[in-house]
């Protein structure tokens, strides 16, 4: 396969599974602005540093609110990461390889894909969660385009393996949500409040039911930090998706008939998350862990394209 078309493949695969993100991303954020005892809507400002965007420099210390993650987090053109840039990039890149993809891939693609242009900022507030679901449908469509139609190719390969470690990536960035919205010190850990948050990560993920289903009642932060960062069985829990990043590394290393940088970091992500226990997480301190984990993502990523020339 052609490096570029790799790369479009291994983009795409990213963009798609970035804007499903920020939008959970987003959907997080506007449950625990929700609860009772928020304060001065910090929450939103926690969304926005761990999405790893930045506030308009013309008060960066204003409160942001709703209206300015909309504007920053959604509709911007400026911001890399919106959700708008996102499915704009998805879609050149689909349309450069367009031959690469199903015609149900790129309908997904290309079906709506100004929808968002033609929204202001007060309209997508307004209808906030209309717009979140929309931007999961799309991405979710795309995803089970190619699940049901592409050829368990090299191409299968770069597309799920560019989505695995953006999707690696953003619950690392979700989980860190928690750290910037630090309890107060009147606050007991444990408390109502911080329940509340944590139940909020859990369904941004779509992930309640699931950790119902396993521990029950239970909602204790390292039980579902343990769910989101360990646990193998979960599609979205990052040991998942570095699992997956592991099986599409190991098929394309069978194709070409080589090993790469790449193929030891993603093994030694894998049998770290596997040796790892949550108290060691917790003890380390989980803000710093994730901030290693954003590091060697971002190496890993780098590594790929350096592997396979993009």
């Amino acid at each position: 396969m052609l490096s570029r078309t790799a790369e479009n493949l291994f983009w795409l695969g990213r963009y798609i599974e970035r804007a499903e993100s920020t939008a959970r991303l987003i959907e997080m954020g506007r449950r625990m602005v929700m609860l009772p005892s928020a304060v001065d809507n910090e929450e939103w400002r926690s969304v926005i540093l761990a999405s790893g965007a930045t506030l308009p420099e013309d008060d960066p210390l204003e409160t942001p609110s709703e209206m300015d993650v909309v504007r920053l987090l959604i509709l911007s053109e400026n911001n890399p990461s919106s959700i708008r840039v996102c499915l704009t990039n998805a879609r050149a890149n689909g349309r450069a390889i367009r031959t690469a993809l199903t015609q149900d891939m790129w309908e997904a693609i290309n079906d709506g894909w100004r929808h968002l242009e033609q929204m202001d900022a007060r309209t997508a507030c307004r209808d906030l969660p209309h717009v979140l679901d929309w931007v999961k449908r799309r991405t979710s469509t795309l995803r089970g385009a190619a699940e049901t139609g592409m050829l368990r190719n090299d191409g299968f390969d770069f597309f799920r393996l560019g989505g695995y470690v953006e999707r690696a990536d953003m619950m690392l960035r979700l989980l860190d949500v928690k750290y910037y919205v630090l309890l107060p010190e009147t606050e007991v850990v444990g408390g109502g409040r911080d329940h509340h948050q944590w139940t909020s990560v859990l369904h941004a993920n779509s992930a309640a039911r699931a950790y119902h289903h396993l521990y029950r009642g239970d909602y204790s932060p390292w039980k579902i930090s343990d769910f989101l960062i360990l646990n193998r069985d979960f599609p979205r829990s990052l040991a998942f998706s570095y699992g997956r990043i592991g099986e599409h590394l190991d098929n394309l290393a069978r194709r070409y008939g080589d090993r790469h940088p790449c193929h030891m970091t993603a093994n030694h992500s894998i049998s770290r998350l596997a040796d790892l226990g949550m108290g060691e997480i917790f003890q380390q301190g989980l803000h710093e862990f994730i901030q290693d984990g954003l590091y060697g993502n971002t190496r890993l990523s780098r590594e790929i394209g350096e592997a396979f020339y993009f």
